[in-house]
Parts: C-alpha cells; sequence; structure tokens
C-alpha cells in the first residue's frame, strides 16, 4: 500500500490558522444563521371555532364545486349556534371544521332546479 507523504517545507493543517475566505461565512454568522432562520420561519395561525356538521344540504356554486352544510358551533362566543355554510372539499356529517368566523352564515340553496329554469 502506497503512502502519501508531504513535502518537508508544507506546514500541517491543523497547525496553521486559515483565514476565512471572502465568500464564506465566519464561524460566528454560521452559529447564527440557523437563529435567524426559526424566527423568521414561525407558523402563526389564525384563532379558529370548531363546528360539527350536522346534516349536508347540497350542492352549490356555479360547477357545483361547492357542498352546503348545517353545522353546530361547539366553541366560542356563539357556542351551540346552528349555521349553515358553505364548504369546498369533500365533507360528510360528523366531520369537524374549523371557522375563523361565526357570525356570517350561508343563503339557502334555492329550489330552482339548475338548467332549464
Amino acid at each position: 500500500m502506497a503512502e502519501h507523504k508531504k513535502p518537508a517545507d508544507q506546514k500541517p493543517a491543523a497547525a496553521s490558522p486559515q483565514k476565512p475566505q471572502s465568500g464564506a461565512p465566519s464561524q460566528q454568522q454560521q452559529q447564527r444563521a440557523p437563529q435567524q432562520s426559526k424566527d423568521s420561519g414561525a407558523v402563526r395561525f389564525s384563532m379558529a371555532v370548531p363546528a360539527k356538521v350536522e346534516e349536508v344540504i347540497g350542492r352549490t356554486g356555479t360547477r357545483g364545486e361547492a357542498i352546503q352544510v348545517r353545522c353546530r358551533i361547539l366553541d366560542g362566543r356563539d357556542k351551540d349556534k346552528v349555521m349553515r355554510r358553505n364548504v369546498k372539499g369533500p365533507i360528510q356529517v360528523d366531520d369537524i371544521l374549523m371557522m375563523r368566523e361565526t357570525e356570517i352564515e350561508a343563503r339557502p340553496l334555492s329550489s330552482s332546479g339548475g338548467r332549464g329554469g
């Protein structure tokens, strides 16, 4: 097995103090970087109130993309209030919705059969 020998005029890397290059961050900057990213990357959630779906009323929207449900507010200022809301995405009875506000209620679905007037 061949051994690599260093020339006698070169100093070992550990003995010579190395100056950081202009493009490379110093050791102190490297230690501060994770702390800065933790503060700026914090996730902040707005207050939400849980509501339980009691009834699925029907589909609404121009293409039927939203579902109107009747739900009961479980917590907060309007606890036990039953209201109508439009929900996007899959939903079924006994699901829990997290609502940002509980004051605005969806309009009831119209009974016109859709197309053909």
